[in-house]
């Protein structure tokens, strides 16, 4: 995963109190947090064989790590979270401003209402894979930031800002301004085409499984788009979908 500028988090300059913050776990998550200077950490809790493997990678260990045994991690994390003997308390981040967004390159990704964390991850990773700037969601229909985000995004949730808005439309109508053409990923759409997009850059806005794409924000879309798919599936998991569609806009002409 290439790596890109850090972005500030939303913790204060002091400690926060004890038992703020959340647990975020996993290797990737944990060693790409530790790399992010502007990320709060409360502490560091890891397993000798973990602590091992981060110190071999010369991650940065920005607080002193304290060593507990896997069990101790079994109990902090979520249910069946493979946290790979590490975990850290953390501060969430806080979204940047969109002009500050708008100043790296690469698409911008909108979801409409998807509301799995695990989902947000997957494209989170995918994102940072194909060079996204940014990905924006909508504040009250979007979870916040977790454990479980951070582990399905295996490191990029410090690599690519997530945006909250309140007003989708409002948003998308913000893009269009800053010259960015807002395509929406749905069935029945023209076929998504990286070559006809080599003169504009894109934002990819993508509904939830199932629903899709509200009303609003498909007529807030300048055009609807489609994933090519010549087998005989009518549809893809949402963070699949967009997988593909930025390895189309991306792939070379």
């Amino acid at each position: 995963m290439s790596r890109r500028p850090s972005f500030r988090p939303s913790a204060p300059s002091h400690r926060a109190p004890a038992g703020s913050g959340y647990w975020l776990y996993g290797q990737h998550a944990a060693a790409a947090a530790l790399a992010n200077p502007h990320r709060h950490i409360h502490e560091i809790l890891v397993t000798k064989e973990a602590l091992a493997t981060l110190e071999g990678q010369r991650v940065p260990l920005r607080v002193p790590p304290h060593l507990v045994e896997r069990g101790r991690l079994d109990q902090l994390c979520e249910r069946d979270a493979v946290h790979q003997g590490v975990a850290l308390r953390v501060e969430p981040l806080t979204p940047p401003a969109l002009e500050d967004v708008l100043e790296r390159s690469g698409p911008v990704l909108v979801l409409d209402q998807v509301t799995d964390p695990r989902n947000i991850g997957a494209i989170l990773r995918s994102a940072a894979a194909f060079g996204a700037a940014a990905l924006l969601v909508q504040d009250r229909n979007a979870p916040q930031e977790s454990g479980a985000m951070a582990k399905a995004a295996s490191g990029a949730l410090d690599v690519v800002p997530v945006l909250r808005e309140v007003n989708l439309a409002r948003a998308l109508a913000a893009l269009q301004n800053a010259g960015l053409w807002v395509v929406g990923l749905d069935a029945g759409g023209v076929r998504l085409d990286g070559a006809a997009y080599a003169e504009r850059r894109v934002t990819l806005v993508l509904g939830a499984e199932g629903a899709g794409l509200r009303r609003l924000t498909r007529e807030s879309c300048d055009e609807i788009a489609s994933v090519y798919m010549p087998g005989n599936m009518e549809s893809l998991n949402v963070s699949n979908a967009a997988a593909v569609a930025l390895y189309e806009l991306a792939r070379p002409l």
